[in-house]
């Protein structure tokens, strides 16, 4: 037992009063002898000797009373745990969880999860008293630091009701740490955390992510969470939409999967999945789910708009509105610039009229000597044709051309020799052709197509409808390849070399074509799946896939900023909120990373007046999985991270002061004592009454 009070405890000098009186107020008897009443003195004996009994009973009565009520005022309590050194003066430090992710707008019979655990948060601090400290630690922005403990509880009451839903998905387990973190550094007695949370179970701690915080989570840490009434929501959200498409031309279908998942108990009928396009709604389709079943559905739109694009799919409303949008970007370049390099003129004549010959009129095609691409700055291209191989050829340009994620296309040249090609390759780093294979001295021995890959971007929407064959060119001379595993054989030969193959070179993409585009190789220049298949490889070498560049909010983005024409980029937010950044344009320098990725939707890289890059920032699909924690899983988390200390539940509707003054100091017992001195003060008065007449008979 302890006391909270114990300064009363002084008080109990006041218990001597009675000691004091009783010891100045006894009474000598003075001895008179009466001969005849003798026979009296043995039954006088026995009255004084009942009065002296009731006299020190009644001093210890009215010592105890006076110990019971000094004891009352010190505020007597019971404690699970005895703490030696606990007084009304001991100071209290409690850093408050507050789950503030898009899954607390659920609506329960009390309103939102949100707006009650900022109600309880409120009623929280009230209980703090005066030199105590505080903190709180926001689920949603669990990816920033954490504010330090403040006395000044007015002010951070102030700040609840700032407080709004954010779209970050953080966990319990990284604000755990956060909060033990900050007790770690306080020196008051009392230490404790408050977790209001849903108590998502899927949102305890990320897989792996647990370790022993025994060291700043110890067991004097009390741990309190408070436990809301269930509600079964209704919630359907988009997890994911992609691209299907990895060729972006303008005027052509585009098109993407988008997951939709039902997190409700029930079967739901009929949603509507919109796909919007630059703003405008584009496709619309239904889906029927049953209960928390998953579905991709493909929608398709034709792109009408050049440069960046944004596309978002979006949901009906529901309890949580917050998952019913998702974005991606694609990007349909103005302006495609393409690099050809020949160490003979006459060598691309026909790859110069194939790609002339398309009706799309983004192709800015630049024709130079091999020996001009060491003076070239290949950056401005988003596609090198490069045919024939010398030693002007510069490998280590066009490996840092193909790093930045562009696309290149090599074939030998009409006088090409072996060991040229074969030292390019090698430069390269792709698998080197074994040998060369000559017929062309005669015309009718020739060789001929094997396998197409008929499933490799380059072939979609090339054919008529139902009609999927090529006709195969007489090829007499090429070069024999074997991708060895590395690459992908996108059409093959009789004998199984590969005539034109394919190899992902960080980031970026090789095409290598076995055969020259001369008449003395091959009649392939001839042939009607020329024309289309060059204009589709160089779409494929030159389109940019950042429909794959989707990040969380919270995530750090690498912006491409090597486009910028100066030292400045701006960032345009969803919200229409700008930001300004300066940045390094000296030469090699190609990324920005940009942090404050706290919105969802599409952002916009501006280098002056240019946009230069954009991309989409969307929620953490886990945050929309309803599906609460036990008290068991909440134990099961605090025994995976080594907490030995007391998990206390507060329910929402429950009497939250006392339930923590309970925890904290025990159960108190001055209305026991109060109850114990009243009994002791009516004994003592029926004692003293039965004395007083004890007291006069003696006296007779």
């Amino acid at each position: 037992m302890i006391f909270l009070n114990p300064a009363v405890l002084f008080g109990l000098l006041a218990a001597s009063i009675p000691i004091i009186i009783h010891l100045f107020n006894q009474r000598k008897f003075k001895k008179i002898e009466f001969s005849t009443l003798n026979f009296l003195k043995e039954i006088q004996k026995n009255k004084i000797r009942k009065v002296k009994f009731k006299q020190l009973l009644l001093l210890a009565l009215r010592v105890l009373i006076i110990l019971f009520l000094v004891a009352a005022f010190a505020r007597p309590t019971l404690k699970s745990v005895a703490l030696s050194g606990v007084s009304s003066a001991a100071k209290t430090s409690a850093v408050f969880i507050l789950d503030n992710t898009y899954s607390m707008s659920v609506v329960g019979n009390k309103g939102s999860y949100f707006n009650q655990a900022k109600e309880i948060l409120t009623t929280l601090i009230d209980q703090l008293q005066e030199g105590d400290n505080a903190s709180i630690v926001l689920m949603a922005d669990n990816h920033r630091e954490a504010p330090e403990l403040s006395t000044n509880l007015a002010n951070l009451k102030n700040e609840v009701n700032k407080i709004k839903i954010g779209l970050y998905s953080g966990t319990i387990n990284e604000a755990v740490i956060k909060a033990a973190k900050l007790l770690e550094k306080s020196k008051n007695y009392n230490k404790e955390i408050y977790l209001i949370s849903d108590l998502q179970k899927d949102r305890l701690y990320n897989h792996g992510a647990t370790s022993d915080l025994s060291d700043v989570l110890n067991k004097n840490i009390r741990i309190y969470y408070v436990n809301f009434p269930q509600s079964n929501s209704y919630n359907i959200g988009i997890d994911s939409i992609s691209s299907n498409t990895q060729i972006f031309e303008w005027g052509k279908p585009v098109s993407f999967n988008v997951t939709i998942k039902n997190y409700s108990k029930k079967v739901v009928n009929n949603v509507v999945v919109s796909l919007f396009v630059n703003g405008k709604r584009s496709a619309q389709q239904s889906v029927n789910l049953a209960s928390n079943e998953s579905k991709v559905i493909t929608m398709e739109s034709i792109i009408n708009d050049r440069g960046f694009v944004n596309i978002f799919a979006e949901l009906e409303d529901d309890d949580i509105l917050q998952d019913n949008r998702r974005y991606v970007n694609i990007y349909i370049p103005k302006e495609i610039p393409i690099g050809i390099f020949s160490d003979n003129q006459s060598d691309y004549r026909f790859i110069k009229l194939a790609l002339t010959a398309s009706q799309d009129s983004s192709l800015k095609i630049t024709e130079k000597s091999i020996e001009q691409m060491s003076s070239t700055n290949l950056s401005q291209f988003s596609a090198v044709i490069l045919i024939g191989a010398n030693n002007y050829v510069p490998v280590e340009n066009l490996k840092s051309f193909i790093s930045q994620g562009k696309g290149l296309f090599v074939m030998p040249g009409s006088s090409t020799s072996l060991n040229d090609f074969q030292s390019l390759c090698k430069g390269l780093s792709i698998p080197q052709p074994s040998r060369e294979i000559n017929s062309s001295k005669d015309k009718n021995n020739f060789y001929t197509f094997d396998k197409v890959d008929l499933k490799h971007p380059i072939f979609h929407d090339i054919f008529l409808k139902n009609e999927h064959r090529i006709e195969s060119p007489d090829i007499y001379k090429y070069l024999k390849f074997d991708t060895k595993g590395e690459g992908r054989s996108i059409i093959s030969l009789l004998g199984g070399s590969s005539f034109l193959s394919e190899y992902d070179i960080k980031g970026g993409k090789i095409f290598v074509l076995a055969s020259a585009p001369d008449l003395n190789w091959s009649n392939f220049p001839l042939k009607g799946i020329f024309v289309p298949l060059m204009n589709k490889s160089i779409f494929y070498l030159a389109s940019k896939d950042i429909s794959s560049e989707q990040y969380l909010v919270g995530n750090s983005v690498n912006i491409d900023v090597s486009n910028a024409t100066i030292p400045q980029i701006k960032i345009l937010k969803p919200d229409g909120s700008d930001e300004y950044f300066n940045i390094n344009t000296k030469s090699g320098f190609q990324y920005f990373t940009y942090n404050n990725t706290d919105e969802i939707g599409n952002y916009k890289v501006f280098s002056g007046k240019n946009m230069i890059n954009d991309f989409s920032v969307n929620f953490d699909p886990r945050e929309s999985d309803l599906k609460y924690a036990s008290r068991n899983d909440l134990q099961d988390y605090f025994n995976k991270v080594k907490y030995k200390g007391k998990l206390i539940k507060i329910d929402s509707d429950s009497n939250i002061k006392k339930i923590i003054m309970q925890s904290r100091f025990g159960s108190e017992l001055w209305k026991l004592f109060i109850l114990i001195a009243l009994i002791l003060a009516l004994i003592e008065m029926s004692i003293a009454k039965s004395s007083k007449k004890d007291l006069v008979e003696v006296n007779m």
